[in-house]
């Protein structure tokens, strides 16, 4: 596999801050669709002679609009408002020092297995944020179906779990979230890379990219991201969402959704993750992009 176009030097600090605001701009344009899809990868199988809850993105959609209003789509946006900041500024930073690790010179090419590396060490040093915060999400994107409303919101869903079960039932779905987002997060941000190499004209460095080829480029790795997190997604947010006791591990959710629905129920709520992904990725990355120009701008030697 080839080499990455020369770059600038890489400073993972200022990653650090151009990831918070990017991840930002990406809840705020996917989280919609993000409750949509949470909803029908968790929702039941249907017993004999009758439909199933939702038939697909667009009846969920409609469904959730009509009983809860627009704000039913935004349900458990605090959560992972509140931890995507601190994510995704450490999921830029590791990215970043990933590369930095790997470089001899500051101005190295890296090749694209590296960048991969790069993005593996981002996905694992995100998952202990990610992780609780994947958990409260869930839970309050679910807790409409019960009838009941248990939890008030991100906090008090919080200290609920911390209260009945300590921290693990907060970091319930760790491993699952770790087998989703390190080889994710290599694929991710080695996709972005590489789309971005071979939209930068010749001449010209990827640093005066247009604002339309980062977003097509942006948007384009959340989908590959996503092609491959999926099956480990359902089996987390099911994992997550389950009953204390239900499962002892994500190998018993898998064999109960290949044995009840088959092969296709790891990708649940495809229509919906794709959907989300073009848009909610390509914000992000422009989100980063344009504050990283801004710092390169206010702290060219830093």
């Amino acid at each position: 596999m080839g080499e990455a176009r020369k770059e600038e030097r890489v400073s993972p600090v200022k990653n650090f801050f151009a990831g918070g605001v990017g991840g930002v701009c990406l809840i705020l344009a996917g989280h919609p669709l993000d409750t949509i899809k949470v909803r029908l990868q968790i929702q039941p199988k249907a017993a004999p002679n009758q439909a199933v809850l939702y038939s697909g993105t667009i009846d969920c959609f409609r469904k959730t609009v009509a009983r809860e209003g627009l704000r039913g789509l935004y349900k458990g946006m605090g959560a992972p408002l509140a931890g995507v900041t601190p994510m995704t500024a450490i999921s830029f930073f590791g990215f970043g020092l990933g590369k930095r690790l790997q470089q001899k010179e500051p101005t190295d090419t890296l090749t694209y297995p590296q960048i991969f590396a790069a993005g593996m060490l981002a996905g694992f040093l995100t998952t202990f944020i990610m992780a609780p915060g994947e958990r409260i999400k869930c839970l309050l994107q679910v807790q409409t179906h019960s009838g009941t409303r248990k939890y008030s919101g991100p906090m008090d869903c919080a200290a609920q779990l911390y209260k009945e079960m300590g921290v693990r039932g907060v970091y319930k779905g760790t491993v699952l979230t770790l087998m989703r987002d390190v080889p994710t997060s290599g694929i991710y941000f080695m996709s972005y890379e590489w789309l971005k190499n071979i939209l930068t004209p010749q001449g010209q460095s990827v640093s005066e990219l247009s604002v339309p080829r980062i977003l097509f480029a942006g948007g384009v790795a959340g989908l590959f991201n996503w092609a491959v997190a999926l099956p480990a997604d359902v089996l987390k947010s099911n994992f997550q969402t389950a009953p204390e006791g239900k499962y002892s591990g994500f190998r018993n959710v898998l064999r109960e959704l290949i044995r009840e629905e088959g092969l296709g129920s790891l990708y649940k709520g495809f229509s919906a993750v794709m959907l989300r992904a073009f848009p909610a990725n390509a914000a992000c990355f422009l989100g980063f992009e344009i504050t990283m120009k801004f710092l390169n701008w206010l702290a060219p030697n830093a």
